[in-house]
């Protein structure tokens, strides 16, 4: 299905093929996306029950550090335990995806030499199957966080329904950068070893143990250019407190996200002529 004449060497750079390609692959995508997610519990007693149980298990020790040792609070006279927990977990969520992405990429081609060797095989879709796969388990923990607002609060915001609308230019996002960083890591093999570096440290540079409220207010437009901060603030708004998106922003977002992932896949295109002479 996937074959191709070896002779081929042209890879276009227009969206309209990139569209095509993803269409004509979506059933490779999925198919290697649940090799891929569920391929690290094959031979485990529990198997895909361990994607369920590890946020599950970390939910659960964010709620008993934070609200019975630290005992901290993320607003100013909130009396709730588990408040600062739920915030935190929702925040880890949406960095737990970008950084699944962004620090497997610089190994999807180096890590399938032979894709690149053996078959003239469409090597862009491998940045989607990494995005699928990551969906995947940013999809079980929102379950989670789901069942336990249900479980502590006995209701969800229905602003939850509109999470999608902002996973989505944050996943437009994460793939600009693997095609990307999956093309500059076959060249350039320390990338893989200092993107997790950087990804450790935008960690903490992003409002995830702290509201972007308590960062001072001249460094609020320096603080803007981290693109975790828009996903992660907006998903604590309509998943935690209720309220809708800041449109505009989102808007923006969304269209920046949008020419990052072009010119992502633009530039492993450019490059991938490249990767079986150095491979």
């Amino acid at each position: 299905m996937f074959l191709k004449s070896k002779a081929m060497t042209n890879f276009p750079l227009s969206p309209r093929h990139l569209v095509r390609s993803l269409w004509q692959h979506q059933q490779l995508i999925v198919d290697l996306a649940k090799r891929d997610a569920f391929g690290k519990y094959k031979g485990s007693k529990l198997g895909v029950l361990w994607s369920l149980l590890a946020p599950i298990f970390m939910l659960t020790i964010y709620t008993f550090v934070f609200s019975e040792i630290f005992q901290a609070r993320w607003t100013t006279g909130s009396s709730s335990k588990t408040e600062f927990a739920i915030v935190l977990f929702t925040g880890l969520i949406m960095f737990n995806f970008f950084a699944e992405n962004v620090t497997r990429a610089p190994h999807l081609i180096v890590g399938n030499v032979n894709f690149v060797k053996k078959i003239v095989f469409p090597l862009e879709i491998l940045a989607c199957v990494n995005l699928v796969s990551a969906m995947f388990h940013l999809t079980v923990s929102l379950v989670v966080l789901l069942v336990f607002q249900v479980a502590i609060y006995g209701r969800v915001p229905l602003t939850f329904l509109l999470m999608p609308l902002m996973i989505m230019p944050l996943a437009l996002f994460c793939l600009g950068i693997a095609w990307f960083l999956s093309a500059i890591g076959v060249f350039l093999r320390d990338v893989g070893q200092t993107i997790g570096i950087f990804v450790t440290g935008l960690m903490f540079l992003s409002p995830i143990f702290f509201p972007l409220s308590a960062i001072p207010l001249h460094w609020h437009a320096l603080a803007k250019l981290n693109p975790l901060v828009f996903p992660i603030e907006q998903a604590r708004n309509i998943q935690v407190w209720g309220n809708y998106p800041n449109w505009d922003e989102w808007l923006i977002y969304t269209l920046a996200s949008t020419v990052i992932a072009y010119l992502g896949f633009a530039f492993f295109q450019k490059t991938r002529r490249g990767f079986a002479d150095v491979l």
